[in-house]
């Protein structure tokens, strides 16, 4: 295992600061203050406490630097700078329903020379089984000590495909219909667990084989997109190019099932 670099432990300190009081939120759930903030879109104090504990700890170590948050939108910096791109309770409505599958995930974005960013480096973070998956370009993805690959199986028949329903207010659910009429003959199961941070993980660990997923927003899968790239895996839009974050679309498998994936979605939106 690689020592982690000093941006990756503020981002793991960042993390593990915040969890305790999402635990203990979370065994308190039914006591919680819930308010909406968009149909079937809950937001919790748990959600605000922890976005306010990640920003504290984040800017005490990068002062300079600015944030994207699913909270508070976004807090400028430094312009030549990274920035942060953080979700502090992803999987809310597990949360609050006291299904224990949530996740924090924190990403860094690097501008780049022609006004874009390109994201650097991503950590997941499982308050409730300690997991920690991390990435870093260039140095690849890992959970705690252990190495991530992506799965190797070739055969659909074969996998597990991870995905997200669209609901109330989110979402194309003829489009999705479409995708998941082709999909689902060809493989052995799919899974709707509610977060797709730890989707994307669990690809880049090979606990699931593929994830497809569009309306998503950047805090959901900057940290799990570079995973599952780190990984050995593949990341693209529903056309297999490599504009996922501009088409919000994302298809992500290993090598092998990523072509067929991309051919039956192909096949279902024409």
């Amino acid at each position: 295992m690689p020592a982690l670099s000093g941006l990756l432990t503020v981002l793991d300190r960042a993390a593990r600061k915040t969890a305790p009081r999402l635990r203990r939120d979370f065994g308190e759930v039914q006591k919680l203050q819930v308010s909406r903030k968009g149909p079937a879109d809950f937001v919790s104090q748990a959600d605000k406490q922890a976005e306010a504990t990640l920003v504290e700890e984040l800017r005490k170590a990068r002062p300079d630097w600015g944030f994207l948050l699913e909270e508070g939108g976004e807090i400028e910096g430094d312009p030549t700078k990274p920035r942060f791109v953080i979700d502090p309770l992803d999987g809310t409505s597990n949360f609050l329903h006291g299904i224990p599958h949530f996740a924090i995930s924190i990403a860094v974005e690097e501008p780049l020379a022609n006004g874009k960013r390109e994201v650097t480096t991503g950590l997941v973070y499982q308050p409730l089984t300690d997991e920690s998956f991390w990435a870093e370009k260039g140095r690849g993805a890992w959970v705690q000590s252990e190495r991530l690959r992506v799965s190797a199986r070739r055969d659909l028949s074969e996998a597990l495909i991870a995905t997200g329903i669209p609901f109330l207010g989110h979402g194309n659910f003829a489009q999705w219909s479409r995708i998941f009429g082709a999909i689902a003959p060809e493989v052995a199961g799919i899974r709707r667990f509610g977060a797709a941070s730890l989707d994307l993980a669990w690809v880049a660990g090979g606990r699931f084989d593929g994830f497809w997923e569009s309306d998503l927003q950047p805090w959901d899968v900057a940290a799990g997109t570079l995973l599952v790239k780190e990984a050995g895996g593949f990341v693209t839009d529903y056309r297999g190019g490599d504009r996922p974050m501009e088409r919000n679309e994302f298809l992500a498998a290993n090598d092998a099932l990523h072509g067929k994936l991309l051919k039956l979605v192909a096949g279902a939106l024409r």
